[in-house]
């Protein structure tokens, strides 16, 4: 059975995070040769091949998705017997507040790592709609939160945007002239704001066909074919499609993915969290 290199694994990942050899490269600070030394290294060892390589893009193989996994794991498990047997572990409690629909990203594998990286602290986890989050955050409740916000707020650290686009059924219609049926977070809320905004500036009615919480309540109404929503485009689920165009919606425009964190709260486990996502694409 082969013993992976924590070093060959540690390059590997960069590559799968970033999805090129030149961005692994300028992560880990070293040459773009030597990234794929390090791959072709861990190739040999797995007896598989890892990584499609083609002039436009870097794709993970099946079994380099598998890698990845192990990766992280391996990875994860070497930090913290480093952290124990060194006395580094970092101990303590950590408030993590989320939007619900982040759930559907790579988030709770990134924690699921994160907390065995760190399993003397104690992360407790809120998950909620962005606004909510940002009151309790004030309020001195949460410690970080990882919320959307429209561009320009000002707030936090950005880790990404991300476009918002009507989402619907594959064959679903709108009847002309009648009001578009709005499946929607209840008030407030950054996409019910942005939909009504949208449909207003261009003369459009709507109603209301769905009020919900949860993430879930908006996605099985979308699915009953209750109406559309306005969803971020690469949280869309594969059984559901972007209809803005062939229904004739209006644009949405972008929202921004971003930390913000306590100012009161303890920087050591803040700031290793912010840096685990900032570190991971989100998306699957």
């Amino acid at each position: 059975m082969p013993v992976f290199d924590p070093i060959l694994l540690k390059t590997f990942l960069a590559v799968a995070e970033t999805g090129s050899f030149t961005r692994a490269a300028q992560r880990l600070e070293i040459s773009q040769p030597t990234v794929s030394q390090h791959v072709r290294r861990l190739e040999t060892q797995a007896g598989r091949v890892l990584v499609d390589r083609d002039t436009r893009q870097v794709r993970l193989t099946d079994n380099g998705d598998a890698m990845a996994g192990f990766a992280r794991s391996i990875l994860a498990a070497h930090a913290a017997a480093d952290s124990y047997f060194n006395g580094k572990a970092m101990r303590g409690r950590l408030r993590f507040g989320a939007a619900d629909d982040f759930t559907m990203t790579q988030l709770p594998r990134i924690l699921r790592d994160f907390r065995t990286l760190h399993p003397q602290l104690n992360l407790e986890l809120t998950v909620g709609q962005s606004g909510a989050l940002l009151r309790r955050l004030q309020a001195g409740q949460l410690d970080l939160i990882f919320i959307k916000q429209t561009p320009g707020a000002g707030e936090g650290t950005k880790v990404t945007t991300d476009q918002m686009v009507w989402m619907g059924l594959d064959g679903i219609q709108l009847a002309p002239g009648e009001p578009v049926p709005l499946v929607s977070y209840q008030d407030p809320s950054i996409s019910r704001q942005m939909a009504i905004d949208a449909l207003e500036a261009v003369g459009r009615t709507w109603r209301i066909t769905c009020n919900t919480r949860e993430v879930n309540g908006v996605l099985s109404a979308v699915r009953a074919g209750l109406g559309v929503a306005v969803f971020p485009r690469t949280l869309i689920p594969g059984d559901l499609v972007k209809v803005s165009v062939r229904l004739g919606l209006p644009e949405i425009g972008e929202v921004d993915f971003v930390l913000i964190a306590n100012p009161h709260a303890a920087t050591e486990p803040v700031e290793a969290l912010s840096s685990a996502i900032m570190g991971r694409t989100l998306v699957h």
